[in-house]
Order: structure tokens, then sequence, then C-alpha cells
């Protein structure tokens, strides 16, 4: 017990602030893990030498519900008293299978408490109990009560603490029936730690976005309105100096904006409307072999600081690749990411977030 609640305290401890990716709508998840399962209310003096595990599967269908289905073996051991006082040590093997609803208090934390109920069907396999189970007693249900909290270490890995409280439809979880017992209900308390892995993460979800309204159906290639604006804040009297290409903007003496290079919502993956973009970067670097790029990634300003970050270096990293396949020699090309820094419009409006997701050329001569 010991052990399992220091593992417990330091899994808890260690994903307090840890970073996490954006909320997902209709996922799906894979969970795994250990249990420390203990009689509560029996007819015996409950042991410590009890252990389990369990598996589930998992949806979530928004960003505060999801639904679960839970499988787990419980090794329960307790104790009671024959005629003469001699203590005789009784063991529950308890196979469960569960469902249950789980509510998300604060989804869009790194560090994710919730709350479930639910129900679910158990069958009991008893040794030395105090007194023979009835015929056909071995199987039957419960409900469950808990609270948890998940530590995201990323979009796909969670881990999981829990704690959870079922109450059995008869007494005769622990083989101990007493005769003055009427409609008794057995019950047992079951401490949980393991992980979560999100195998399919569904649709990005609006609801832990700073401005929401924001979704994967948003257009984000319109590259001829962010091209309007690029324009705009250009100074009027050097438009026609600066104006490298349709899809190529000068922004400053030694930075060119690529206009169009889009990607696919919350990842780094380009979308087709950004090869032209490339193709004509491709032309550029060909046309100045003396010149070197640094490749600067940014996003805007919605999700955390370090997964922004990550995205960022990213999605410089596929223009690299891209550049490279073109036949641009790697050692020209370096990547940084700059995640949600330096922003060049608002990020209040669709407009503002738009023109701060961006590549930049950096020329280094």
């Amino acid at each position: 017990m010991k052990n399992f609640l220091l593992i417990l305290i330091i899994m808890l401890t260690t994903g307090i602030g840890i970073t996490h990716a954006q909320q997902r709508n209709d996922s799906w998840a894979f969970g795994f893990g250990l249990s420390f399962p203990r009689f509560y209310s029996v007819n015996e003096t409950a042991l410590n030498s009890d252990f389990g595990g369990y598996l589930s599967i998992q949806r979530n269908v928004s960003t505060h519900v999801g639904l679960r289905f839970k499988g787990g073996y419980s090794h329960m051991e307790g104790q009671w008293n024959d005629i003469n006082l001699n203590p005789i040590n009784q063991t529950t093997g308890l196979f469960t299978g569960d469902l249950d609803l789980l509510l998300y208090l604060v989804p869009c934390e790194p560090v994710s408490p919730y709350i479930y109920v639910g129900v679910g069907g158990n069958f009991k396999s008893i040794s030395n109990g105090a007194t023979p189970l009835p015929d056909g007693s071995r199987w039957g249900s419960q409900m469950n009560f808990g609270f948890g909290s998940e530590f995201k270490l990323n979009q796909n890995w969670h881990f999981v603490a829990e704690f959870g409280y079922h109450i059995t439809n008869n007494s005769e979880l622990d083989g101990a029936i007493s005769p003055t017992e009427l409609n008794g209900r057995d019950s047992y308390l079951v401490l949980n730690a393991g992980a979560k892995y999100f195998f399919d993460l569904g649709s990005p979800s609006a609801d832990c976005e700073p401005c929401k309204g924001l979704s994967a159906n948003t257009d984000l290639t319109d590259y001829g309105r962010i091209e309007e604006m690029i324009v705009k804040h250009i100074p009027r009297e050097v438009v026609k100096e600066v104006v490298v290409d349709r899809y190529i903007m000068e922004v400053s003496k030694d930075r060119l904006v690529l206009v169009g290079c889009n990607f696919a919502f919350d990842k780094s993956d380009l979308l087709p409307e950004s090869y032209p973009v490339l193709d004509k970067s491709v032309k550029l670097l060909n046309d100045k072999p003396e010149i070197n790029v640094e490749i600067e990634g940014y996003t805007d300003y919605i999700g955390t600081d370090a997964y922004n970050q990550e995205l960022s270096v990213d999605r410089a990293k596929t223009v690299k690749a891209y550049l490279v396949s073109k036949g641009i020699a790697e050692n020209r090309l370096t990547v940084v990411g700059y995640g949600k820094n330096n922003p060049v419009e608002d990020n209040k409006t669709d407009e503002g977030r738009a023109m701060n997701r961006r590549i930049v050329f950096k020329i280094i001569k």
C-alpha cells in the first residue's frame, strides 16, 4: 500500500504544470493501469495485501463529457474468526465490467479533474469464506462513483489517477453473510493509477481557445486576403519595391513572408495551396545561390506557449524538408520556431490570427 501511494504521489506531483495540446471533441482513448482495491463495508476485517489492474476504452464526446467502458480484476483479502476465535484469511477475486459517465470540470487545464458515475456487472471467486455462497450468487451488479485527474503530457498521452467507490447489489462480496443482515450491500474502494493513450484525436474544440469561434472549418486558405493585409501594412512609398512575387512579400530588408503557405489546422501538414508558394521560394533560392535562409515558424496565440513553440518548429521543418526535396542544399537552410511570439496583427480577429500563422524567411548572406 505504501509503495503504491508513493508511486501515485510522484505521478500527481510530476504531472502538475505539464503542458498539453489543444482539447478535442469525438476522441477515442485506450487506458490501462494498476489498482489497489480494498473491502470497505463488509463483515470482515480488510487486509492490505490487495492488488488489481484494469483496461478501458473511452470516447470523449465533448471537452466536458466522456463515456468509458472499463474491465478490471481485483484481488481482495479479509479476515474473520471461526468459533474458536482463530483468524481465517478469506480471498475474493472480482472480475468487473463497468460503463461510466465522466464529467471533466476544467478540461482545458494541464491537470484536468473529473467525476464519474456508472453501473456495472461483476463475477466473484471466493475462497475460505465464512459462509458458502448461495447458488447463482457469483454473478452480481454494482454502482460506481468516483473522481480523478488526468495529467496531460501531450495530445496523445495522459497520466490518470482515480479513486472509486463501488456498491454491490448484495452482501456476498466477502463470503461472510450475516443472518441478521437485511438488504445488505457490500462495498469496496479502488485506487487506480495508469495511463491513457488517445489513438483517435477527433476534431479540435473551440471551448479551450482564448478566443472562441475558430474551428477546423474556418477558412485558412484565403491567401489573397492575407496578401491584401500584408500589403496594407507595407509603407506606401516602397510598395512596388518590396513585392518580390505574388506569393512572397518583403516586410523588412532581410525578411520575406510566404503568403499562402498554410497548414492543416493544428498540424504541420502542408495544405495544397502551399505548394505554389514554396515552388516560388525554390525559384528564388535558385536565382540567388549566394544567400542562406533561416526558416521561421509562427503560430497564433491559441493554445499553450510550449505547444505552439513545438508546432511552429515542426511547421518550419516541414517547409525545409520540401525545399530540400526540390534540390535546395540543406546546409543553406536552418529552422527556428517562435510560437505565438512577435504577432503582426490582433489575435482577437480571424484576420489577425491568419496573419500571425505564417512562415518567414530570414535572409542570411
